[in-house]
């Protein structure tokens, strides 16, 4: 499953759309299930309210849910992508860690500056999905969802692919999409402005059928026991193999980033599922 906490999974959609808050009682927020004091966690139908307002929430004449360019959580993309450029810059501008600067013992790197991608929430928005099944995932409709192609960009990240590309940077994009799932992830990057190479090169995803020999024994082609972190690191250093220092990591979930492999680490706002 690529989602392992929803913040409103044990809310029915009913409840949500009726807009109704529960209260709680004395005894569920000062005591424990054994009478012992307990900490009451938050509200599940004001975390969801905090959420649309992070996302600046609303609806279009036929229903469908979007966010807002003007959003908190827009500026906070806003803020991140800024910084990144910036080190982008400093990494190829040779006073940094780019093109010719000096490896161990004083002699010049000549590997090739790149950056690596998520793809869900990292590089396209999927809160009309979150939104609409009130943030509880289903693999099949989630698929469907998919499959259609018709996601938005995340803010800015096309921007800042195309000012990476213009610094001289390979992009790379590493997803837990399934391989069933390359083609319409492709065609929806296109259609976004991701105006960079997507061939199996530069966009990695989970290929449990025939799975790369880099991920070790915990991929085979009888089971895929890989953790997102293995997978997405695995992979960062694969493309490291090949001749690339990663300058730039970035992903919407603390696992796309741990594992190492890259200069520096992005983590771009989503408080509306986590993946391990």
């Amino acid at each position: 499953m690529r989602k392992l906490h929803q913040v409103a999974a044990a809310v029915g959609a009913g409840v949500l759309a009726a807009g109704i808050l529960y209260g709680t009682g004395v005894a569920g927020a000062d005591t424990g299930p054994h009478g012992h004091p307990g900490s009451e966690p938050e509200n599940i139908g004001l975390l969801v309210g905090q959420i649309d307002d992070y996302y600046g929430a609303h609806q279009t004449a036929d229903g469908t849910w979007e966010a807002s360019p003007d959003s908190p959580y827009a500026h906070d993309l806003a803020r991140i992508e800024a910084g990144a450029k910036r080190d982008i810059a400093r990494a190829t501008s040779g006073h940094g860690r780019g093109h010719d600067r000096r490896g161990h013992g004083g002699h010049a790197s000549h590997k090739k500056p790149a950056i690596v991608l998520d793809v869900d929430d990292t590089a396209l928005l999927s809160f009309t999905y979150e939104r609409a099944t009130h943030y509880v995932y289903n693999d099949a409709t989630w698929n469907t969802f998919v499959s259609k192609a018709d996601r938005p960009a995340v803010y800015g990240m096309p921007g800042l692919v195309s000012y990476a590309k213009d610094h001289g940077v390979a992009v790379f994009f590493v997803t837990g999409l399934s391989e069933s799932l390359r083609e319409p992830a492709v065609l929806n990057l296109k259609a976004t402005g991701y105006d960079t190479p997507l061939d199996r090169a530069h966009l990695f995803t989970k290929d449990k059928a025939n799975p790369p020999a880099y991920l070790g024994d915990c991929a085979t082609a009888a089971a895929w026991n890989c953790t997102t972190v293995h997978f997405k690191s695995a992979t960062r250093e694969h493309i490291e193999a090949g001749g690339y220092d990663i300058i730039g990591n970035f992903g919407d979930q603390q696992s796309d980033l741990t594992g190492g492999h890259a200069d520096h680490a992005y983590k771009l706002p989503n408080p509306t599922y986590f993946v391990q």
